[in-house]
This record gives structure tokens, C-alpha cells and sequence, in this order.
């Protein structure tokens, strides 16, 4: 293995601490990367970083959070990029693949509230037309599903700056999700942990995945030891269903794979983005067909969708 790895990141505290979680894990499978300098991190900033104003479907979706660390891992410049899974486009650019996926952190969505108390209990604590602030199409329409009467307004940037903007005044609660908040030492900063049930989460939401060049045969060995089963099987089903429904953040799609043994479950929803005629289709079957199973899910809710479910696309 080579002597040396540069990780690629986003500049956000965030998406440091997960390069950082990386970097470990890198070192306890390869110790000879523990010594000083053999493992740098190298922040890139991203279009979607720069552009803070306006709803992420409306200004290019997923890409606009990978674009120039995908250039950076195709030039040679590092040697392995680090990413949210969740931002993640379901199509990768030639030559690049997800190397390694780490175990996956709690997935659920975390209510925080200007209202502490009423925040605990949830979204039906929230006060009649209480405002909600989201950047995610999906939590936006989620919320609209469960609580008509809320105003969902556009909530831009970074863990810190959207705690802040709760601070300031601009939304009487937020959602964020607690694998970034666990991440972040910030878990206790939630007043509650929304049920699936209620807010099923993101596509691979707590899934911290490693892109890496195809040809990199070194780097693909290492990654192969980090590489966790259980993410990587919940993670095909998941991003197959995406691919087949949509790939962006143009719509609201939810999904949670949840593997047991050698079987996995699938609960995926499409909901238009008002809030209105929430679909669903579940799934179950063998790990080595989770991919299938995420195929299969999205050709049942295309099928059954109107073009009212694709509005934002």
C-alpha cells in the first residue's frame, strides 16, 4: 500500500469530522498510515457550499455537492474522496466508484425547536402555523404530509449556521439529521428523534461512503477492508430505488433499508412535494437481491405516481 493517502472533503465542520472518522479507520486497518503526514486531508469547496440562496432543486441538486471533489480524485490530486452518501448522485462520472462504506449511524431525522418543550413532542408539539426551516424537498413535503398547517421555509447551509438561524428567529424549528449531529458532539442539541414512521429518512442517510479512482487496484485493497456489509447492502437497494425514480433532489423520495441476517426489508415513499398523496411500497427479500428490490420499488411508485410527483424535477 502506498505510503501515503489524500483525502478529499467538503469544508464543512461536518464533513471534516467524517474525513477525519475515515483517516481512523484508514489507520486501524493499515498502521502504517498512522505515522505523521501519511494521511492529509485536502478541503475543496464546492458550488453547492457557495450557493446558499434558493431550494437545491432548483439550483442542481446533488452534483453541485461533489462536482469539484470528483475532478480533484480524476486529476490525481487525492487519492480518495469522502462524502455523504446522501448527497451522493446515483450516477458516478467514468472511471470513479464507491470504494468502501462505513457502518451506518443512526438514520433517523432530529427535531430541534426554538420551543424546547414543545419541540420533545415532536412535530405534533409544534404550535398551529409554527414555521419549520429545511433545505430538503423531501423533509419540506414530509412535513406538509404530517402537519398541513405548518410554514415550510427555505433553510440553507451547514449543521452550525441552521442552529444559528433557529437562534436568530427565522423558523421556530428545523430537522437535521442525528447521525450529523452525533458526528458533530451536537446530539444533544435534539429535542426529538422523529419515528420513520412519521419522517422516513434521506437515501443513505448516515452513510459516510469513499469514492475512489476505478484503476487505483492499492487504494480499492484498503478501502475493501473498511468496507462494511450491512451499509453496502442497504445502500444498493436504497440508491437503485433513487436511480429508478429520480437520482437528484428534485423529488420527494424517502427510503430505509434495514438488513437482517441474510434478508432485507425496504420501505420506500413518494410523496408530491404540497404534502399530497403520499405513495409507498415495501420490499423484502434476500441481501444479494437488494438492488433488484430497490429497482423493483421504484417501477411500482413510478407506476402508480402522477406527474404531480415529479413537479419539482
Amino acid at each position: 500500500m502506498s505510503a501515503r493517502i489524500r483525502i478529499g472533503t467538503r469544508a464543512s465542520p461536518l464533513a471534516r469530522a467524517q474525513a477525519d472518522e475515515v483517516g481512523r479507520r484508514l489507520v486501524a486497518a493499515d498502521p502504517a498510515l498512522g505515522t505523521d503526514g501519511a494521511i492529509t486531508v485536502e478541503v475543496i469547496h464546492t458550488t453547492g457550499d457557495r450557493m446558499l440562496q434558493g431550494p437545491l432543486s432548483a439550483i442542481g441538486g446533488k452534483g453541485l455537492f461533489t462536482r469539484e471533489i470528483e475532478e480533484a480524485l480524476k486529476e490525481g490530486r487525492i487519492d480518495i474522496a469522502v462524502h455523504s452518501m446522501k448527497d451522493m448522485p446515483t450516477r458516478l462520472p467514468d472511471g470513479l466508484v464507491i470504494g468502501a462504506v462505513l457502518p451506518r449511524a443512526d438514520p433517523r431525522d432530529a427535531l430541534i425547536a426554538a420551543d424546547a418543550e414543545a419541540g420533545s413532542r415532536g412535530l405534533a408539539g409544534l404550535a398551529d402555523g409554527a414555521v419549520m426551516g429545511t433545505a430538503s424537498l423531501r423533509r419540506g413535503a414530509l412535513v406538509r404530509h404530517a402537519r398541513p398547517d405548518l410554514k415550510v421555509v427555505a433553510f440553507r447551509g451547514n449543521v452550525q449556521t441552521r442552529l444559528r438561524k433557529l437562534e436568530d428567529g427565522e423558523a421556530d424549528a428545523t430537522l437535521l439529521a442525528l447521525a450529523g449531529l452525533d458526528r458533530l458532539g451536537l446530539a444533544h442539541r435534539a429535542h426529538a428523534v422523529l419515528d420513520p414512521g412519521v419522517m422516513l429518512p434521506a437515501v443513505c442517510q448516515g452513510i459516510i461512503g469513499i469514492e475512489c479512482r476505478a484503476g487505483d487496484t492499492a487504494v480499492r485493497e484498503l478501502l475493501h477492508s473498511v468496507d462494511d456489509a450491512d451499509s453496502a447492502d442497504a445502500a444498493a437497494a436504497e440508491r437503485a430505488l433513487l436511480d429508478g425514480l429520480d437520482g437528484s433532489c428534485r423529488t420527494p423520495i424517502a427510503a430505509l433499508a434495514l438488513p437482517e441476517r441474510e434478508s432485507l426489508s425496504l420501505r420506500a415513499i413518494l410523496v408530491r412535494p404540497d404534502g399530497n398523496d403520499l405513495l409507498e411500497a415495501e420490499r423484502r427479500g434476500g441481501r444479494a437481491d437488494a438492488a433488484a428490490m430497490g429497482s423493483d420499488a421504484a417501477r411500482e411508485l413510478r407506476a402508480r405516481a402522477t406527474p404531480a410527483h415529479f413537479a419539482g424535477a
